[in-house]
């Protein structure tokens, strides 16, 4: 049906997620790889309409557009997303920085004894402050998004009258 239009919106979608894929990877918010490895899209044409959904983890979207803090938003001052404002899940931010500081073997020490605190006690800290000062946008998606997206109008208006033109060539030959 729109064949050209599909086509065109999958390139699309590929590239996407191949950029944002390199992006991550490039960074130092692709830890444990899942987030890479959730990146996805689903193309979906139709007689009347086409959809591109994107989809990750969920907590890629607070890692692309960032979250301000608690008390400071100057690690990301546009984010829709804020520590502290009863809508996110309990105890998440602390169950994931937890999980992170046990995968990289991460502890601090004790300014009086030298001694490591423990996973548990790093995990804190580092959760508090991230909490109040917030997370930094990485913008590891949107930049590849809203570079490609640049273009997309013209390439789906060319596929959209090649698809058309064969809709009048297949209807003019079937009479």
């Amino acid at each position: 049906m729109l064949s050209n239009v599909e086509k065109e919106l999958k390139n699309f979608a590929k590239y996407v997620v191949t950029k944002a894929r390199i992006n991550l990877r490039g960074s130092d918010k692709n830890s444990s790889g899942k987030l890479a490895k959730s990146l996805n899209s689903d193309v979906k044409v139709s007689k009347n309409s086409f959809q591109l959904a994107f989809m990750m983890e969920d907590y890629g979207v607070f890692q692309d557009k960032g979250v301000r803090g608690k008390s400071s938003s100057a690690k990301a001052p546009n984010s829709p997303f804020k520590f502290g404002s009863g809508t996110g899940k309990k105890g998440g931010l602390s169950e994931g920085i937890n999980k992170w500081v046990k995968r990289k073997r991460f502890q601090f020490r004790d300014k009086k004894s030298g001694r490591f605190l423990s996973y548990d006690s790093t995990a804190f800290l580092i959760s508090r402050s991230i909490y109040h000062k917030g997370i930094a946008p990485s913008l590891f998606f949107t930049k590849p998004f809203e570079k490609a997206f640049k273009g997309l109008n013209k390439d789906l208006v060319e596929a959209y009258k090649l698809d058309v033109e064969a809709l009048m060539k297949n209807s003019i030959n079937n009479k």
